[in-house]
């Protein structure tokens, strides 16, 4: 028996809001990535005649006082508790290798957001850049630690910048091609300082 999608089709062309749970305190937005993968946002857009974007929301049941965010707002609470958090990647950085391939993991699942429903906020990647990539330090920490991670991060962000969800200058762009330049000489071995 072969069904056709045009009745789901034709129902989710009419959605005008997109909602999800968040009930664990565990496991948040940018934690893992089937949060995004299964967000219907764009999905929804593409389908609906008038383009208009329906409103995405969050239901975040992971405390006793539950709240219901904007997806956009939820995404930049995640992003301030988490990702730009010092208190987070100081952790994650004394966790050596696997503490920086986290930080690179939470930094896609961001960008994930980006691409099914384009709810980062620019300065979410500008801080990110700002913390983890033009501070000499906290890269260098990086690439000591795990410079598979740290290119991964860094392509996250030249495809962010690529696809039009991350604006940003020429000079962070040169950067980054430089940084990659520099995880890719580290993992093959390549050392030009001598």
């Amino acid at each position: 028996m072969q069904e056709s999608s045009e009745p789901f089709k034709s129902s989710l062309a009419k959605v005008d809001v997109t909602f999800q749970n968040l009930d664990s305190s565990e496991i948040s937005l940018t934690d893992v990535s089937h949060y995004f993968d299964s967000d219907p946002t764009k999905v929804v857009e593409g389908l609906r005649k008038d383009g208009k974007k329906p409103g995405a929301f969050i239901a975040d049941t992971t405390t006793a006082n539950a709240q219901v965010r904007s997806l956009s707002a939820q995404v930049r609470l995640d992003s301030r508790t988490k990702l730009l958090n010092p208190k987070f990647y100081e952790a994650a950085l004394k966790g050596g290798y696997e503490g920086v391939r986290e930080i690179s993991k939470r930094m896609r699942y961001t960008f994930g957001w980006s691409t099914t429903a384009g709810a980062v906020d620019n300065f979410v990647y500008e801080d990110a850049n700002e913390t983890y990539i033009a501070d000499e330090d906290i890269k260098k920490r990086m690439l000591d630690k795990n410079p598979d991670a740290l290119r991964d991060m860094v392509e996250t962000f030249l495809e962010a910048n690529a696809k039009g969800y991350w604006d940003t200058s020429d000079e962070n762009l040169e950067r980054l091609r430089d940084v990659y330049q520099e995880c890719e000489d580290r993992i093959e071995g390549v050392d030009f300082t001598s």
